[in-house]
């Protein structure tokens, strides 16, 4: 019986472990232009996200916000999704790797200003 109960394990560990390394990680290319982001809204999958967002054009470096809608105020900022460096005109930089669960988000430049527009996670 123990033999049984430590091959399940065995199994069940297995399987968890396969699913977890099959978890892809999905870019999302989001573009700034002067005073805005082309793409206004974006609906995911529950998932592992990196965000990789380029200047198109603005004189000046920009950002990446993601946080919880209704929440924007820095201590609710997702920081994993932060780029890793602000961003000059004709730039690209990338956030880390941000794993999403169900809900709304919104994510907005604080450096451009631009609106916050809204990320829904189904």
């Amino acid at each position: 019986m123990r033999n049984l109960v430590t091959a399940v394990l065995f199994l069940v560990v297995t399987l968890v472990s396969g699913q977890a390394l099959a978890q892809e990680v999905k870019t999302i290319k989001l573009v700034q232009t002067e005073g805005e982001f082309e793409t206004k809204t974006l609906t995911l999958n529950e998932g592992t996200y990196v965000f990789e967002v380029s200047n198109q054009g603005v004189d000046h470096a920009l950002g990446f916000v993601l946080a919880p809608k209704g929440k924007t105020d820095q201590a609710n900022h997702i920081q994993n999704a932060y780029v890793q460096k602000t961003i000059v005109d004709g730039e690209t930089s990338t956030s880390k790797e941000v794993t999403l669960r169900k809900g709304e988000y919104v994510y907005f430049c604080p450096l451009n200003p631009t609106p916050e527009y809204t990320l829904i996670v189904k």
